[in-house]
């Protein structure tokens, strides 16, 4: 059986607590799911934290699944609003109690919302200030909107910071070519989920010249479900539709995309 790693799922979502349907019929329990993705060969489960919130529900997996569900902590660009303060001594807190394989996800949105961006700025140095002190990755979030660019001002401040061991993931890519390029020339990753099977995705683009090695696999189960399942809940399951996918990009099989971003993903653990 091909072996994969979804790097970025929010399994512990709500979404996930009542039955919903997949083509008509019922989806089950969230154990049902996690069922679903190690019978598709799943063999760890990343799960990224948001804010105080979503930590006992991950943690609760993290427990039931320690060898296969693995937790980040860190506070979504999303969350920052006025009690950036409280979340982030939460984060520190956590930091503190036990170890964390990563820091995320965290970084910059201006998408929905550009009334904390200061605030957002000070969460993500902070907390890759913690990612480079303990020498663990970081798990990036960076959504451009209102003719801002949130990924390149990431890459700026990381520049800028130049902090030691600082290494990590551009989850949910969806960027250019430069972009990936800056990213690859950073020692990043890109994060690749359903938006690769698109068809105005536009990584049919940019995948092409950059090759296998600098990627991984995601889901962001429940979000972004890749066709054929687009517009519906997100699951692990799913991550064979992107790696055929990518295998198509790149003119490759489905076993070289497995066996490669398999490899890429435990590479940023070390």
């Amino acid at each position: 059986m091909l072996t994969f790693i979804d790097t970025h799922a929010h399994i512990y979502d709500e979404k996930y607590e009542a039955d919903s349907l997949v083509d008509g019929q019922p989806a089950g329990t969230r154990d049902d799911m996690l069922e679903r993705a190690f019978s598709e060969g799943i063999s760890e489960i990343w799960m990224p934290n948001c804010a105080t919130e979503t930590i006992a529900g991950m943690m609760a997996l993290a427990e039931q699944y320690p060898d296969r569900c693995r937790p980040m902590m860190g506070l979504h660009p999303t969350y920052v609003n006025e009690t950036v303060d409280a979340e982030l001594a939460t984060v520190e807190q956590w930091l503190a109690k036990q170890p964390f394989m990563a820091i995320g996800e965290i970084g910059l949105d201006f998408y929905w919302d550009m009334t904390f961006v200061p605030q957002q700025f000070m969460a993500f140095e902070q907390q890759l200030r913690w990612a480079s002190e303990q020498n663990i990755f970081v798990s990036l979030h960076t959504r451009s909107g209102h003719d801002r660019n949130a990924m390149m001002e990431a890459a700026d401040l990381m520049e800028k910071l130049s902090l030691p061991n600082l290494r990590g993931i551009f989850h949910c890519f969806v960027g250019t070519l430069d972009e990936a390029r800056r990213a690859i020339d950073m020692g990043f990753l890109l994060g690749i989920g359903g938006v690769a099977t698109y068809k105005n995705g536009g990584l049919d683009k940019v995948i092409p010249h950059i090759g296998l090695d600098h990627l991984v696999l995601e889901t962001d189960a429940p979000y972004l479900a890749p066709v054929p399942f687009r517009g519906k809940r997100n699951e692990p399951a799913y991550l064979r539709y992107v790696a055929g996918r990518l295998a198509e990009f790149t003119g490759t099989s489905v076993e070289a995309v497995a066996a490669i971003t398999t490899r890429n993903a435990i590479s940023v653990k070390s």
